[in-house]
Order: C-alpha cells, then sequence, then structure tokens
C-alpha cells in the first residue's frame, strides 16, 4: 500500500512539475498536502502535518504549512488550467453554477462556482469569493463566465445548468447574446408572456395538465424577464409527498431538457 501510495505521489510531482512551473521543492509540498487532505478530509493544519508522508517531523511540516498558506499567493487560474488539463474527458463541458455560504465566526464566506458535470460528479474549477452574503447579482456571473471562455475557449463551453438563484432579465439576456446554451431551473409561479396570443399567465399554468411522474416540453416559444427561451417540465411528489412542478427554462428546445437540467 505504501508503495502504490508513493508511486502515485511520483506521479503526481511529475504531472505538477510539468504544468505548474514551480520549483521541485514547492511541487512536493504540494503534493504531500494534497495526499494530507485526501487521508484525513480535514483542513486543520495539525492534522494534515501528521499525515505528511516524509522524513521531516510534525513540527516541522507543521512550519511548511503555515509558510506556504502565509506567504504564497495561489494563482486561481492556474489551479483552473492544471484541473483542465487532468480531466478524464474532453470539451465541450457540461457546466454547473452554484453558490455556497456559510459563516466562520462573525465572517461570512460566499463562494460562486463554475464546476464540470461529469458522470454524477462535479470538478469546481473556477470560483469567486462574493463580499456581502446572499444571492450573486448578474455582473459577478458573467464574470466567472467569461473568465472561463478567456481560459479555454467558448467551444470549451457545452452548456450551463442552474438553480432558481440564477434568473433576472440582464442574465438571460447575456446567455441569449452570447448563445450559450443553457438549462435554468425556475419557479412555478413565475409569470411568462406567450408569444402567439400576447397572454400573460403563470409558467405553472402551461403544465396544469401534465400527469405525476412525466414531463413535456412546451413546443412555443415564450418571454420569461422579458427574454425569448423554452419551457419544460416534469411533475414529481415533493419530500412531503405532495406533486411539484419542477420547470426548466433553455436557450433551444432540446429533446431531453429535464434529463440535462438532472445531472
Amino acid at each position: 500500500m505504501t508503495s502504490k501510495v508513493e508511486a502515485k505521489s511520483s506521479e503526481l510531482v511529475s504531472i505538477f512539475h510539468h504544468l505548474l512551473g514551480w520549483n521541485l521543492a514547492r511541487v512536493k509540498f504540494f503534493v504531500l498536502f494534497i495526499c494530507a487532505l485526501c487521508k484525513f478530509q480535514t483542513v486543520g493544519f495539525d492534522k494534515l502535518a501528521t499525515a505528511f508522508n516524509s522524513t521531516a517531523d510534525t513540527a516541522s511540516s507543521l512550519r511548511r504549512i503555515q509558510r506556504f498558506m502565509t506567504k504564497y499567493q495561489l494563482d486561481s487560474d492556474v489551479i483552473a488550467r492544471l484541473i483542465f488539463m487532468l480531466l478524464p474527458h474532453k470539451p465541450p463541458y457540461r457546466l454547473a453554477m452554484d453558490r455556497t455560504n456559510w459563516k466562520f465566526g462573525e465572517l461570512n464566506i460566499n463562494v460562486l462556482v463554475i464546476a464540470i458535470i461529469y458522470h454524477g460528479l462535479s470538478f469546481p474549477l473556477i470560483f469567486k469569493l462574493l463580499p456581502k452574503a446572499g444571492n450573486s447579482n448578474t455582473d459577478e456571473r458573467i464574470e466567472l463566465i467569461e473568465r472561463f471562455i478567456r481560459l479555454f475557449g467558448i467551444r470549451a463551453l457545452g452548456y450551463l445548468t442552474a438553480d432558481r438563484e440564477f434568473v433576472g432579465e440582464k442574465w438571460i439576456r447575456y446567455l441569449n447574446n452570447q448563445n450559450i446554451r443553457y438549462y435554468i431551473h425556475i419557479r412555478e409561479n413565475f409569470w411568462v408572456l406567450q408569444t402567439h396570443n400576447g397572454k400573460r399567465v403563470k409558467a405553472s399554468w402551461l403544465f396544469a395538465n401534465l400527469p405525476l411522474n412525466s414531463c413535456r416540453v412546451n413546443e412555443r416559444i415564450v418571454y420569461v424577464n422579458n427574454q425569448l427561451c423554452y419551457l419544460s417540465a416534469s411533475k414529481i411528489k415533493n419530500k412531503a409527498g405532495k406533486p411539484e412542478l419542477q420547470i426548466v427554462i433553455s436557450f433551444n428546445n432540446p429533446k431531453d431538457p429535464l434529463e440535462i437540467y438532472k445531472e
């Protein structure tokens, strides 16, 4: 087992040294740090230092961790490129945008993330720390998308999925104008404007007769927040056992929008 770990560590050192361009000592430390994180699944420096597979004692490993975290400014673009190159499949990629937040004492930690979806897993690739609590705004989302395009090119972006937080006229207009395919969950009570008759109705009304455990694509394009998009819905039982619609807006009229969103 030890020899397998050492072989894997040596392989990572070789890969990281080639891709990151760091000096060998820093790369070796970085690999030890990653292996310790995987072993203990904690960010506590004291515990991580005990997991370093090296000849140095624990106190010395702890000081190395502290120096690295204090002095080295990690380039997140470099890390994103590294993850991108190590992914187990090729572009174009299925992206998910999400946000997570928690409190550390009185400090709000609020992170907006783009991840790549792969066989039920997601690889966080690009993130932005938001200087506030609560939802992201359109400019922050656009910044993340344009950073992805700058690093990897528009052809690497297959489509984007997101939940009900990521709606809004300016945001959907940006995605439409950039021809970015998207699948975004909206609330049932969203008002939409039908293009064929000019009537304004709730999104749920278009799927009022949808049977339980079934799905349907609304073939006519509609306006959502003054932006043209397609609607799809499935009806399932929620945690309380009551029927609930899951409605998704999309850039184009796809065959399996809800299956795509479920990923």
